[in-house]
């Protein structure tokens, strides 16, 4: 009976813990705004982004895109992916600040599937 009290104590514990770790729509926007304006994004599309060139100051960022292709050819990004992807983009975020999580979520999936494998 003990083990079945602490086990059910734990479960309710990490049940409360399990939403705070999820990664908000907002979140994920900001996310990929910036993937949409990376160099990898500039030298699909060869536009430079609304903001000027990308910065390399992000200990994140590679110092150039990388070589290959996707595994996958159909996941190729184009310029028309991107320019789709990014009015999807504008669509997450207005469902974002109405307060539509699950349709900004759902909305967020498509970006990241029109926009394609970016190098």
């Amino acid at each position: 009976m003990r083990l079945f009290q602490t086990t059910a104590a734990a479960v309710v514990l990490l049940g409360g813990v399990a939403p705070a770790l999820a990664v908000s729509c907002k979140d994920d926007i900001s996310t990929i705004e910036r993937r949409l304006n990376s160099a990898g994004a500039e030298k699909v599309t060869g536009t430079t982004p609304p903001g000027g060139p990308t910065s390399p100051g992000s200990e994140k960022a590679l110092d150039k895109p990388p070589s290959g292709q996707p595994s996958d050819p159909s996941l190729k990004a184009t310029a028309a992916s991107v320019s789709d992807a990014k009015a999807l983009l504008e669509k997450a975020r207005t469902q974002d600040k109405a307060g539509d999580e699950k349709g900004c979520q759902e909305t967020m999936t498509k970006v990241k599937e029109t926009a394609g494998a970016l190098p």
